[in-house]
């Protein structure tokens, strides 16, 4: 695939946070963007960088009647020496076209997803912030643009990927949050889109991270949605416990998002011999071990946070304290061991990091 670069006139570029101004995660986006359109029958035609802006679409595309719509989220770091870092682009386009195919998507080969990041992040680097913590986050996404109410696969289709400058997850430091077990409404049932990562998932778990919030949580634990017993995700992050030193984690059973941090920090406990198990984990097991003190610690792995240590849960009206409401020991040392490899302080024996050269 040719890419044709369309670049901004340089006195109409936007404007760039300031050294010390903060970074607000999703409010500030770069100059450019990537766009590659579909047509059945035709296939994929030739990718374009053009300066971020509006797309035009049709009142009835099918996007915004049926949710045809998928997306993907990684970041760019600046290292140490000066270079540019991708961590593991290859697994984010990998399940960019698990999720196509779920959704009846096209599906885009990896290697033109990953040169269309690359592309784009080459021209915007100047909006890779250097300030500690601090990177390019970077939305591909994939919507159905043909014109036509009807609930059937779309014809049309447009990939594009924009890019925006964000600052360190945790502005007041890596402090635990407190979770509320969700009890009445559920996140995703298995043979559904739990896995899939598409728009209707965020939707569909809004109010109850609003409910949560007003009660003054910070994020909510996902159970199953069969029998209410289980434990899923917490919030929009996949969840780790340290039973009697064990780190043991919900299997990949459909109705859970196969996360990228997720797999490296399995990576990773497996590289230092550390026992995992992939096990169904009832939450009355979670409450119980942590008032006995068996459950050490506790937390939930993505992109935006990397690790989110777990400081309580609240269920059922009863709450219990993880890691004597402290980070702990097995939780900052991957947090420090993934960021240190993102940034490239620390030696990749897992070949996770792309260079950008």
């Amino acid at each position: 695939m040719t890419i044709t670069i369309n670049r901004v006139p340089p006195d109409r570029c936007r404007k760039k946070p300031g050294k010390d101004e903060a970074l607000p995660f999703g409010k500030i986006f770069s100059d450019h963007m990537f766009l590659l359109d579909y047509e059945e029958g035709k296939g994929w035609g030739e990718g374009r960088i053009v300066p971020y802006g509006p797309i035009e679409l049709y009142p009835t595309a099918v996007v915004l009647h049926y949710a045809q719509e998928i997306f993907e989220g990684l970041k760019a770091y600046y290292a140490k020496d000066g270079s540019i870092c991708l961590f593991r682009p290859d697994q984010n386009a990998e399940r960019m076209n698990r999720s196509a195919t779920r959704l009846c998507m096209p599906t885009i080969p990896v290697e033109t997803q990953i040169n269309a990041i690359r592309e784009l992040v080459r021209l915007d680097r100047d909006w890779i912030p250097r300030a500690d913590g601090s990177s390019l986050y970077i939305r591909p996404t994939m919507i159905a643009t043909e014109p036509a109410l009807g609930v059937r696969p779309s014809s049309e289709y447009l990939y594009f990927i924009v890019t925006g400058p964000v600052g360190a997850y945790y502005a007041k430091g890596f402090e635990p949050v407190r979770i509320l077990v969700e009890e009445n409404y559920i996140r995703a049932a298995r043979g559904g889109l739990g896995d899939t990562k598409t728009g209707a998932n965020y939707a569909a778990s809004i109010l109850a991270a609003m409910e949560a919030k007003n009660k003054g949580f910070d994020q909510v634990l996902w159970l199953d949605a069969e029998t209410r017993r289980f434990v899923e995700e917490v919030g929009t992050m996949n969840i780790f416990f340290v039973f009697d030193g064990e780190l043991v984690t919900p299997p990949l059973s459909g109705s859970i998002l196969p996360g990228i941090t997720r797999d490296s920090v399995i990576q990773l406990a497996k590289y230092w011999n550390i026992p995992v198990v992939e096990r169904n984990v009832e939450i009355d097991e979670v409450m119980r071990r942590a008032q006995d003190g068996s459950l050490s610690e506790a937390f939930g792995t993505g992109t935006a946070a990397v690790i989110s240590p777990v400081g309580g849960f609240s269920f059922q009206g009863k709450d219990v304290t993880v890691s004597s409401g402290r980070v702990g020991k097995l939780s900052k040392r991957l947090y420090d061991e993934i960021t240190g490899i993102q940034y490239g302080m620390i030696e990749d024996h897992h070949n996770w990091v792309h260079r950008v050269e």
